[in-house]
Parts: structure tokens; sequence; C-alpha cells
């Protein structure tokens, strides 16, 4: 299933809607302005918070988690340095770690794992800067055919490539 994400980084908070395939909103995302550390919310269209993404401090790799329901369910985290590329990895805590590879900068990747693709991130049929497309791989039974999940991921790649202003001092 193919998701739409638009960001608007101009609204305090970092808020914005992420929509389905039709049009539709699904989820939203709700950056939490004049926190310590970097925070999103991911909500559905009734409100109910269905992930909390956090920015951990006092690592030597960027790191954030992805907790549900008070438990980590993911953390995001760097490779340690390659200078060929970036490569980011997702520790899931209950399945296989997940990789993600690709131009993470210009929103050209792939995130997957030895079952294959669990979603594609791409931006090329879009001209704003700051939309681009998650197309998750819904068909899988595990972790990677949950939608929130894989946006949630999407939104850690963001927050650690620059891309979501995290020096800035909302």
């Amino acid at each position: 299933m193919k998701f739409v994400v638009r960001e608007r980084f101009f609204d305090i908070g970092d808020d914005y809607w992420v929509e389905d395939e039709n049009g539709e909103r699904a989820f939203l995302v709700d950056g939490k302005a004049l926190r310590l550390r970097q925070t999103f919310e991911l909500k559905d269209t009734e409100d109910n918070e269905l992930a909390v993404i956090r920015k951990k401090l006092f690592t030597l790799r960027d790191t954030m988690e992805i907790e549900r329901g008070g438990e980590t369910l993911a953390t995001v985290r760097k490779r340690m340095f390659n200078p060929i590329r970036d490569k980011l990895v997702v520790d899931l805590a209950d399945g296989p770690e997940w990789e993600i590879t690709g131009d993470l900068l210009d929103k050209e990747y792939t995130i997957g794992d030895d079952e294959g693709p669990v979603a594609h991130v791409s931006r090329k049929w879009f001209r704003l800067r700051d939309t681009y497309a998650v197309d998750v791989n819904t068909f899988r039974g595990d972790a990677g055919g949950d939608p929130a999940l894989v946006i949630s991921v999407a939104v850690c790649v963001d927050a650690m490539t620059g891309d979501s202003g995290e020096d800035d001092d909302d």
C-alpha cells in the first residue's frame, strides 16, 4: 500500500499528515516542540497514538527509538562510518534486522531484510521538495507489513539525515 508524506516544516512542532493512495488522511505525524530531545507521535485519524518516536540522547551514533504502548518496538541507528554511502539499521524488538539502503538525503531508498523488501521510499514522482511516497509491502505477515511501523521508520530517516531540522531550537 502506498502512502504519501507531505511535510510542512514551517508549522510549530512539525506536524504533518500522511495520506493513503486514495488521498485519504491515514496518519498524523505530531512533532513535539520544546522538548529536550526530538520527539514525534504517530497518530491515526481518530487521534489515537500508534507510536512514539524519540531521539536517544548520549549515544555514539545517531539513534532513534520507536515505542508502542510504552515498549520499544524498534531502534533505528546509523551503521558505523562508511565513506561510500550512508546505511541505517532497524533493530526490531521481535524480528529480524532491517537495512535501509540508498540515497537517504534524496529520499530514494529501500527498507528490507533477508525476507525481501519491507518498503520503498521515493520522491521521484513529486515536484515538491518535502513530498515523497512510502510503498509498504503490506503482504508481509510480519512487522514489515505494519504501515504505522514503516512510516515511523521513514520519520526516523528524515530526522537522522537532518531533513527535519534537528538542529532547530523549536
